[in-house]
């Protein structure tokens, strides 16, 4: 019996560790408690010298189901152990244009497998600027940053970080790369525009500062992007490098505004672009990663910033162009001008390699290299990870998708709806056509070609468009809906321009938004949409409502343009809210955060109160 008892108790023992790993997080705002502060300085002490160069970098992981023996999942596993490292970046799977989103619960699961097979806990990090929606389904569809500007609210916005935030960390997410703090002031800018807030430098200061306070409510990590400022540039740094030609003063009063406002308020990273800055750096060969003038003595010294300081992904070729025969140098010299996590190396075994190297020559003393590990580990303990790394699946129906924030997501796109130009003869639309019947497939056409609505995307293989289209049929069952792309634009050209003229009325949708990493990179339409946009507006200007699913410099390009919708962004919640602004169903009350060049200024906006109620659709038929 003695012997039972004691094989018994040696059982319990070997279990403690297990039930202490799998206690649940219990999200709230994060706080560095002193037995925390301990803990992270314990840890360091004991990490060895490979496992401390492991915390700083971060690599991706891909939100989907897999097997515990799927390749791509032994190959994370694989680098957490050889490369030890500290942080993932989820996101999804891509085909080509399509973006694959998966479900919360995978997400979560992943999370939680790749948290158990790590020997420290992991930080999880995201690019959730519209949400976790971004990546996921069935969570809270918000629009684009420039939609808040449109809005106005500080409100709204920080109930927009707050939401986020709790979504967030229901699925093991700690740390948003959101807020853009880049003032967008360049209306040819192809990567940041409405993921801006805006232009007014004091406008993006308070609505980043309102993220960060519901962000924090919902005890997420946020990260002020892309220092010194992105906004001012006309070139995708995914693709090359990017130039920020403004002198001192201009950065003062334009760019870093907003990083100062930011730091204020306790952001908890800022986010280093890979944008050449000669005012702060002369050296040409110096984008601001890689600037100790930038990093080291900008950020940290003049702007007194004492949190974590990150990379862009260090993939991108606005830097990797500079380090292309020697890649491994990259995460050496971004880690030399003072970052503290290097994000998505292009080779990682390179570049650990070469970190260790430097660490060892003496190059990066082991002092600088345990002040940033000591940064990431303490950032790790503010969020209690070293006693509750695992999330609880069974909470996530009761946070994510809550009704009520999918109501509040819809009602800032229905709010941030702008009416640029208005010539008085379209809009309202009228709810005309065929009545749907009480049983499927018993409707008739009537109406025939009397409302065409033309969808201008990249690929109308995507989903942009659907929901737009399917709620434009919704209020005319027998409107014509044509969708076209740049492979399909000329060839449809004949059969476009017949059906316009034709039509009495005519709506084109034209989504175009910022792509990170798009070959040609740009935010004006692709020569064949944009002759066909030009032909549309040649033959029936007056009878055309122009709306901007997205970039709202659209019009500067498009003269003729008599009426003009923007709604800042191309989420689903954006196209009801555009259809339901062209029914004169919702009050039209935005106004531009933009300047949109010789068309209209910021703060324009005319205003319009709804015009007929939706429950209203079969009274309004003629």
């Amino acid at each position: 019996m003695p012997k039972l008892s004691a094989a018994i108790l040696f059982a319990l023992v070997l279990s403690l560790p297990a039930f202490a790993a799998d206690k649940y997080q219990h999200p709230g705002p994060a706080r560095l408690t002193k037995d925390g502060e301990k803990w992270a300085e314990k840890t360091l002490h004991k990490l060895t010298l490979e496992e401390k160069i492991g915390q700083v970098f971060m690599i991706w992981c891909r939100a989907a189901f897999l097997n515990v023996e799927n390749p791509e999942y032994l190959q994370w596993r694989e680098a957490m152990q050889k490369y030890h490292i500290g942080s993932f970046a989820m996101t999804v799977h891509v085909d080509g244009p399509f973006l694959l989103r998966s479900e919360p619960y995978e997400a979560a699961d992943l999370a939680n497998r790749l948290q158990h097979d790590s020997k420290l806990p992991l930080l999880f990090a995201a690019d959730f600027e519209r949400g976790v929606a971004m990546r996921l389904i069935g969570t809270t569809v918000f629009p684009h940053a420039m939609a808040f500007g449109a809005v106005g609210s500080t409100a709204d916005t920080e109930n927009f970080g707050r939401i986020s935030a709790e979504e967030a960390r229901a699925i093991g997410i700690h740390w948003n790369f959101f807020p853009d703090a880049d003032v967008n002031s360049n209306p040819a800018n192809p990567i940041i525009n409405t993921r801006s807030f805006g232009e007014d430098p004091k406008q993006v200061g308070d609505l980043v500062t309102a993220y960060i306070k519901g962000a924090h409510e919902g005890g997420m990590l946020v990260t002020a992007k892309h220092f010194p400022g992105h906004g001012d540039t006309a070139t995708d740094s995914h693709l090359a490098v990017a130039s920020v030609s403004g002198d001192r003063a201009h950065l003062d009063s334009v760019e870093l505004p907003p990083f100062r406002q930011a730091i204020a308020a306790g952001v908890d990273s800022v986010m280093v672009a890979h944008v050449t800055v000669p005012a702060l750096d002369s050296d040409p060969n110096h984008v601001a990663t890689i600037s100790p003038a930038i990093v080291s003595d900008l950020l940290e010294n003049q702007l007194g910033f004492k949190g974590l300081i990150v990379t862009d992904a260090l993939d991108m070729a606005g830097l990797t162009h500079l380090f292309a025969s020697n890649i491994g140098r990259a995460a050496v010299e971004a880690f030399k001008a003072g970052n503290d996590l290097l994000l998505i190396p292009a080779d990682l075994p390179a570049s650990y390699n070469a970190l260790v190297q430097a660490v060892k020559s003496g190059e990066i003393s082991r002092q600088r290299l345990d002040r940033s590990v000591l940064k990431i580990l303490k950032v790790k303990a503010s969020l209690g990870l070293q006693d509750a790394r695992l999330v609880d699946v069974k909470v996530i129906p009761t946070v994510v998708g809550k009704p009520q924030n999918l109501l509040f997501g819809q009602h800032v796109a229905d709010s941030a709806i702008t009416l640029v130009r208005d010539n008085g003869k379209i809009l309202p639309l009228k709810h005309v056509g065929t009545i749907q019947a009480g049983l499927p497939y018993m409707t008739k056409e009537e109406t025939h070609n009397q409302v065409v609505a033309v969808i201008f995307s990249d690929d109308m293989r995507t989903d942009s468009g659907r929901a737009f289209g399917r709620e434009f049929r919704a209020r005319i069952p027998d409107a014509r809906v044509i969708y076209v792309d740049p492979r399909v634009a000329a060839g449809m050209h004949d059969e476009v321009l017949k059906a316009v003229d034709e039509a009495q009325t005519v709506v084109a949708a034209v989504y175009v938004i910022p792509t990170a990493g798009k070959v040609g990179n740009s935010v004006a339409m692709a020569d064949a949409t944009g002759s066909l946009l030009q032909q549309m507006l040649d033959h029936a200007a007056a009878k055309t409502t122009v709306v901007a699913m997205g970039n709202p410099y659209l019009a500067a390009d498009f003269p003729k343009i008599e009426s003009y919708l923007c709604t800042f962004s191309n989420a689903t919640v954006s196209e009801v809210a555009a259809v339901k602004a062209l029914f004169g169903e919702i009050a039209i009350r935005g106004h531009l955060p933009v300047t949109i060049p010789n068309v209209a200024e910021p703060g324009a906006g005319i205003e319009r109160p709804p015009q007929v109620a939706r429950g209203g659709l079969r009274d309004a038929h003629n």
